[in-house]
């Protein structure tokens, strides 16, 4: 008997043996595996939104719609993608205008608001602060948006958690509530 046929042999005896001990000792067992990564997100009272999805290492990553790279899918960035999602596909505001995590500089502290819609000039027109859904809106929210708001002047201003979302205008240098998030050719 050649050797080659003699190793063939034992390679094959060798995995017939630890296939009956594993099957014996129960290695093998269904395990569930998920099938939807973002299953453990709440469907939100926005339309739903084609998302890019990867995993890395232990963590989820979306690709965001205007930043274009990968970030780490946490409940807030749920509903953030959703918002772009929405703004663009429903609403029409190129996804060009559109800014996640836009920097501001409040009381000479760095701030970001969630997201900032300009128009083409580069004048804001949208400002959405974006919460968990776990979190209830509350004054607090209000009042955060409207902080950022004192260096932007922005006529429109959300804040939303996904769930629930409060619009609101400008009027007479008062604060009204919007029935309606404007599309962008209102502007």
């Amino acid at each position: 008997m050649s050797r080659i046929i003699w190793r063939c042999g034992m390679v094959a005896k060798i995995i017939q043996t630890a296939r009956a001990y594993i099957t014996r000792q129960g290695y093998f067992c269904d395990m569930p595996v998920p099938t939807d990564s973002t299953s453990s997100f709440p469907k939100l009272a926005l339309p739903a939104a084609d998302l890019k999805l990867r995993t890395r290492g232990s963590h989820t990553e979306v690709q965001c719609l205007s930043r274009g790279n990968y970030v780490r899918l946490e409940p807030e960035e749920w509903v953030r993608q959703h918002w772009l999602s929405y703004l663009h596909h429903q609403l029409g505001y190129p996804i060009g205008v559109m800014a996640a995590e836009y920097p501001l500089l409040l009381n000479g502290m760095k701030r970001r608001a969630d997201i900032v819609c300009h128009d083409h000039n580069g004048t804001p027109l949208v400002m959405i602060e974006c919460k968990r859904p776990a979190i209830k809106l509350n004054q607090a929210a209000l009042d955060q948006v409207l902080r950022y708001n004192i260096s932007l002047q922005i006529p429109c201003l959300i804040v939303s958690n996904g769930m629930k979302h409060h619009a609101y205008g400008w009027k007479n240098d008062q604060l009204e509530p919007l029935d309606h998030v404007p599309p962008y050719s209102a502007f």
